[in-house]
């Protein structure tokens, strides 16, 4: 596999559309911590991280609302291995007028594209969630 975050990415999106309550993903350190920033906005409900060593996965508990509807309509790669994205703290760009939350890979590892641009650091835009 090339692209192991596009691959997080499409699961999740897979599992809302099939309205499934949960998702296993193979686990890195990497997934772990979007897991982490996805919880924290507020777009899943929970992680759990299931097995040892090679065949460790994370279990993501996806949030729905009263009538059915996902918190995440939307779900997008932006820097890919093909076409990397870097952006200054200045240039990182709001999602949806700061309703959505962008995913950065900075120098003190990942960071939603808001807490990038307080702390005046930019970096590698992974994706773009709302």
């Amino acid at each position: 596999m090339t692209d192991p975050i596009a691959d997080m990415l499409t699961r999740i999106r897979n599992a809302i559309s099939a309205k499934h309550s949960r998702v296993d993903i193979p686990a890195s350190k990497l997934k772990l911590e979007i897991a982490r920033i996805l919880k924290e906005e507020g777009y899943i409900n929970n992680f759990v991280t299931k097995g040892e060593g090679v065949k460790r996965t994370i279990r993501i508990f996806l949030r729905y609302d009263a009538r059915g509807t996902s918190s995440i309509t939307h779900l997008e790669r932006v820097s890919r291995p093909g076409r990397r994205v870097y952006m200054g703290a200045t240039e990182i760009p709001k999602v949806l007028g700061g309703y959505g939350v962008n995913i950065v890979s900075t120098s003190r590892g990942l960071m939603s594209g808001k807490t990038a641009r307080r702390e005046n650091i930019g970096g590698e835009v992974l994706a773009q969630i709302y």
